[in-house]
Formats: structure tokens, C-alpha cells, sequence
């Protein structure tokens, strides 16, 4: 499986594990056939059986089975440590041959996954091997006679949902801590980019995890996401994607269970600058690669610049000749700045909220096409000017490389534009005085804030997640081991004596 680092790879030579992992085997599914496209050039990367009801409950089955035969919810807190370690040892030996999995049928361009997205998944993996011993309960006052404690518990199996954009990355920020945590996980990745997450999986179970402890289920959210999320024995269910879908798992939750759940769902985040800002170039690059990393495929891409009017036109100008020098291209690319549309969907999905913009037919700065290339689907990185809040490119999550602009005079009315009534994802602040910075990161509404910087960086400890419609409960850190463990209360009645 391993691969030496060559740059460039061909995507015809790549190994495809084309099925759903179950019990430790790479079996296909009793559904119907489902075809996964490269996106970088439209061709067919394999054809697989989808998992249906019948294969969900017998991964479910088969997960139920080895939480109570391997007793991992019971085993020594660093025995779990250790195989989760050993896991991400392995991961780093593969790392190149995980990463072209990655490329082949998704959007992220194979610098991206070598440099990042692989290393990452398995230091998060490793950093929630750590966690498995640091977990304490408490204690509480009590009568001389009583002695009352808590404990942490795992939920017992998790049910997760994870998306097409970043796609390994996203289902290890479940899976790791959820079985860290002592629970056994069967993971639904997208149909579209599944083939990361089975080869995950196997070499769990070669590092020393029990089989059927992690299984992955290919295939639609209707044939086989909504049987997991109802499904009886599903204990919590964790999920990343669109808010719509994020409102009916939450139902189906209640209805099923009621079942806790978590929520990290769509963004439209705004970047805000100040006319005091000291390098105006590293803003703008910081605008550049908030709207077209990934293609703007991304949940807390940087869709909004709300600018004020002593720096618009200058930064506006940086941003359009740095637009100018990213070259797009196939994922296998490694010159490749801008990756494809993940589909032909999702480039009319892009299209269809442009036609439906007052603001884009009127005041386009540049953009607002897509292309083909070499069969794949491209967009033209899109700026539309002045941008009302009655927009649909401010109302909508477009989830590709359009920027909606909005100028202002002063930092009331700056916040006022920054402010969205849906989504409360991510938020950027550029500004060279602290207390401007650190009144505007209190006042905005949104799960994380960055002050002169965009995005997250590699590191996996601090929390993350939205506010409003952007969903609930926390990836990443402490909290994202936290949530997949429940607290029990023990009371210790003693016997009183009199000597």
C-alpha cells in the first residue's frame, strides 16, 4: 500500500477499495449500484453497491457484537491509547498512498492532502489516543454516610455522517475520539468520496482494533444514512453537512430516540476589514484564500468581505491580481491552486443562486462562469459588488469561489453588515488595534473567531463549531472527545456504627 512521494501522480494507478467496510471486510452492499466519478476530469473512478438497511443492521449487529467481545468500552484507558497510536503510525508510513485516495475523488488538490489533510487526520487520531486517561469525574459534599461521584461512560455505538469537501479529514474528527472514547463507530461517508475513510478503516484493524469496531457504509443519505440514524441501537449520531439535512437527522433523532446529536452544519462567513490595517497584502491574501481554497468548497470559506471604504479599492485591486496568478486544475496536480467543482450539481447549484442575485447581474467585478476542463467542472473565482442584505449572495451558503462585498463608514455599521441572521460559523477580523479586535469578537455571533488570520490551522486542539443555524456541539479539542461520553451519578449509601 505504501507509495513513494513523486509530486504529479497518475490517477489510473491508483488502488481503489470498492465496497463497504464491515466486520473487518471489504464486502459490497445488498442496494442498488452506485457510480463515483473523479471530479477532476468526470471519469468513472468505480462502481460499488450501496449499503441498505439490511447492511446497516448488520454493521450495527457486528459493532454491538465487538463492543461486548473485545470489552473496549472496559479496556485500560492507555491499552485503548495504544492502538490508536499504533493506528496513526500507520497512517503516517501510507500517508502517500492515503493521499492520492484522497485526490482522486474528491476536490482536494494532492498538495493539500499530503501537506495537510492526511497529516492532520492522523495527529488527530494520535492526540485522541491521549485523551483515552485524562477524562476525571467529581465528587460532591455530602452526609458523613454518603459518598456521591461521577464517572464518564461511552454512549456505546456512534452513528456519523461526514461530507464530500474535506472528507477524511471531517469523518476522523468523529471517529477518532468517538472510539477513543470507548465506542464502537459505523461512519456514512459521502457516496461521493468514500474511498479515504475504508482504507482508514483497515488499517485500524491492522494496528490492534477490533473488527467491527469501525465500519463504513457507502452509499446515499436515503438509502443508507436515514437506516443509520434511526436505527435502535444508535446511541449518538454526529453529523457535517447542509443545515437542511442537519434539521431532518434532528428529527429523525427525536423520533427514533429522542438521541443526542451533533451538528456542524453551513457558514457564510464574513471577513472583516478595517481602514487601519497595517499590510494591506497580507489581508488581501488572506481574502484570496478565504474564497478560493478548495473552490470555496468549504463550511467557513470566507463568502463575505465586509470592507471599510478608506481600503476597498486598494485591497479590492490586490485581490484581483492575486486572483489572477491561481492556476486551476486536476486534484492530481500539484501546481494546482483551484480545484473543480466537486459536480455538475453543485456547478448549477453555484449558477442558479448568481441568476437569482440582483447584485451579481448588476455589479460583477469579475467572474461569474464556469468552465469545463479536461471533462471536470471549474468556476471562475466571482467578486459582486455592494451586496444588499435582501441578496440571495447574502443570504445563501453558495459553497464555490464567490465573494459578496459590502463596504461601510464605521465599526457599528461594520458589524451590523457582518452579522447574519442564519449562520454563525466562522468570522474574520483585520485590524491593527486590539480593542477594536476585541470588541468585534465579542459582539459577532459565531463559533470561532480569527483576528488577522482565516481559517484553522493544523493543529486539532481547539473546539470548533457554529451558532444559530450553523448547528451545535463541538469538533475537534476537548470538547469533541467530551460529547461522546455520558455522566453517570453513583451514590454510596454506608452504614453508620455507633462504637
Amino acid at each position: 500500500m505504501k507509495y513513494i512521494s513523486t509530486g504529479d501522480f497518475n490517477p489510473e494507478a491508483v488502488e481503489i477499495p470498492l465496497g463497504s467496510f464491515i466486520n473487518g471486510e471489504l464486502i459490497q452492499g445488498a442496494g442498488d449500484e452506485l457510480d463515483i466519478f473523479r471530479p477532476s476530469d468526470g471519469k468513472l473512478a468505480g462502481t460499488v453497491r450501496q449499503a441498505n438497511a439490511a447492511d446497516v443492521e448488520r454493521a450495527v449487529s457486528g459493532a454491538k457484537q465487538a463492543l461486548e467481545v473485545s470489552n473496549w468500552a472496559r479496556l485500560a484507558p492507555r491499552a485503548r491509547g495504544e492502538i490508536m497510536r499504533n493506528w496513526a503510525r500507520l497512517l503516517d508510513e501510507n500517508a502517500e498512498y492515503l493521499s492520492r485516495l484522497e485526490a482522486l475523488s474528491s476536490s482536494r488538490p494532492i498538495k493539500e492532502c499530503r501537506d495537510r489533510d492526511i497529516p492532520a487526520s492522523a495527529d488527530m487520531i494520535r492526540y485522541y489516543g491521549e485523551w483515552t486517561d485524562k477524562m476525571t469525574g467529581d465528587t460532591f459534599a455530602s452526609a458523613n454516610a454518603i459518598f456521591n461521584t461521577t464517572i464518564r461512560e461511552p454512549y456505546g455505538i456512534v452513528g456519523a455522517i461526514s461530507p464530500w469537501n474535506v472528507p477524511i479529514l471531517l469523518a476522523t474528527v468523529k471517529f477518532a475520539p468517538a472510539l477513543a472514547a470507548g465506542n464502537a463507530v459505523v461512519l456514512k461517508p459521502s457516496e461521493m468520496t468514500p474511498f479515504s475513510a475504508i482504507a482508514f478503516a483497515r488499517l485500524a484493524v491492522e494496528a490492534g482494533l477490533p473488527a467491527g469496531l469501525f465500519n463504513v457504509l457507502v452509499g446515499t443519505g436515503e438509502v443508507t444514512g436515514h437506516p443509520l440514524v434511526i436505527h435502535r441501537d444508535i446511541s449518538f449520531v454526529a453529523f457535517t453537512g447542509s443545515t437542511k439535512t442537519g434539521q431532518r437527522i434532528m428529527t429523525d433523532c427525536a423520533l427514533s430516540g429522542p438521541k443526542p446529536v451533533s451538528l456542524e452544519l453551513g457558514g457564510k462567513s464574513p471577513q472583516i476589514v478595517f481602514d487601519d490595517v497595517s499590510d494591506l497584502d497580507r489581508v488581501a491574501n488572506a481574502i484570496t484564500a478565504g474564497m478560493t481554497r478548495n473552490s470555496g468548497q468549504l463550511c467557513f470559506c470566507g463568502s463575505r468581505l465586509v470592507v471599510q471604504n478608506g481600503v476597498a479599492d486598494r485591497l479590492l485591486e490586490m485581490v484581483l491580481s492575486k486572483l489572477h496568478t491561481i492556476r486551476s486544475g486536476p486534484t492530481w496536480s500539484e501546481t494546482t491552486g483551484m480545484p473543480p467543482i466537486i459536480s455538475d450539481l453543485q456547478r448549477r447549484r453555484i449558477l442558479g443562486i448568481l441568476s437569482q442575485s440582483d447584485a451579481a447581474v448588476r455589479n460583477t467585478l469579475t467572474g461569474g462562469n464556469s468552465y469545463d476542463l479536461h471533462g471536470g467542472k471549474y468556476f471562475e473565482p466571482t467578486i459582486v459588488m455592494d451586496v444588499p442584505t435582501s441578496d440571495a449572495l447574502f443570504s445563501e451558503e453558495v459553497f464555490g469561489p464567490v465573494l459578496a462585498v459590502q463596504r461601510f463608514d464605521d465599526f457599528d455599521e461594520g458589524l451590523r453588515l457582518a452579522d447574519h441572521p442564519d449562520y454563525g460559523l466562522t468570522a474574520s477580523v483585520h485590524t491593527s488595534s486590539i480593542d477594536r479586535a476585541m470588541a468585534a469578537a465579542r459582539r459577532i455571533e459565531a463559533g470561532t473567531v480569527w483576528i488577522n488570520n482565516f481559517g484553522r490551522t493544523a493543529d486539532v486542539s481547539s473546539p470548533f463549531g457554529g451558532f444559530k443555524r450553523s448547528g451545535f456541539g463541538k469538533e475537534f479539542g476537548r470538547e469533541g472527545y467530551e460529547k461522546y461520553l455520558k455522566t453517570k451519578a453513583i451514590w454510596f449509601q454506608g452504614v453508620e456504627t455507633v462504637q
